[in-house]
């Protein structure tokens, strides 16, 4: 079974212990400060995992996931951003895959190596797969399977996705240690209500650079984790970014990217909002 919660936030508390912990309706609140009820349990798949009566005040939020065994990606999933991008309709969900080494905090800073050049935003949001899912049958609800969403930036060397480079594979233009920011919490089904009618913006530093829907998602998330699951494994933890929408800074003229202390803010409606600074090394 799932644990019941509406919005799991991980964070250190003002006695330097991590707990997992209700942050309740308010997905726009400050989180540093509060005080919450935890949960017992290392992490949600624990089998004491359930809300507690103890309180612990928060001071320092965290990736909402200590470890995952896979980042999967959904490329040109958005109508308006395969129409700026200037490709072709995909027939199929596109899928790549992310390091597990890319996961990151929501606030933590994204360290940019030399080679990883022409560094890029994409906002996204994200899936947190619940249970281990493998060829999902036609009458269960592949939603079923999912511990709730949360948001994301599938931060992008754009340098190494070019055809010459990277032969058509996404995996190491995207696989930087931290390039998969994800956060502030992950927020139930209930509480999110439809996935597919959210507005995500992105912001660098206080520009806006993206303001879509996931009402212009070309294939949903039902078709998405079905789609990952066929012959394969999908292991609970796993994250599913599921695509970005129009705006990035690789499309526009001339071409932007990111620069040495820029932050890049990430908003999906009903779940909230992450901050990571870019740290060119």
């Amino acid at each position: 079974m799932m644990p019941v919660f509406q919005r799991l936030v991980r964070f250190i508390a003002s006695d330097g212990q991590i707990y997992y912990g209700e942050a309740g309706d308010d997905w726009q609140s400050e989180l540093v400060g509060r005080t919450v009820k935890v949960f017992t349990g290392l992490d949600p798949w624990a089998p004491d995992f359930e809300l507690s009566n103890q309180l612990a005040t928060i001071q320092q939020v965290i990736c909402p996931l200590d470890k995952v065994p896979n980042v999967l990606g959904i490329g040109l999933n958005y109508r308006l951003h395969v129409k700026e991008a200037g490709f072709p309709m995909p027939s199929e969900p596109v899928l790549f895959s992310k390091a597990a080494d890319s996961l990151a905090g929501p606030y933590e800073d994204v360290p940019c190596h030399p080679v990883a050049k022409e560094v890029d935003w994409e906002g996204e949001l994200c899936l947190v797969m619940g249970r281990d899912a493998k060829n999902i049958p036609e009458d269960q609800d592949p939603l079923s399977y999912v511990l709730g969403y949360t948001v994301g930036n599938d931060v992008s060397s754009r340098y190494w996705q070019r055809p010459e480079r990277c032969g058509g594979h996404f995996n190491y233009a995207k696989s930087f240690d931290k390039f998969s920011p994800v956060g502030p919490v992950i927020a139930s089904l209930q509480a999110v209500g439809n996935p597919e009618d959210l507005r995500l913006r992105t912001w660098v530093g206080n520009e806006l650079m993206q303001d879509g829907k996931t009402n212009d998602l070309i294939f949903d998330l039902r078709r998405i984790v079905r789609h990952c699951s066929n012959g394969t494994t999908l292991r609970r933890g796993t994250v599913i970014m599921t695509g970005t929408p129009s705006g990035i800074g690789a499309t526009m003229t001339p071409s932007r990217f990111l620069k040495d202390q820029d932050v890049v803010k990430v908003e999906v409606e009903r779940i909230g909002t992450i901050r990571n600074k870019m740290v060119f090394q």
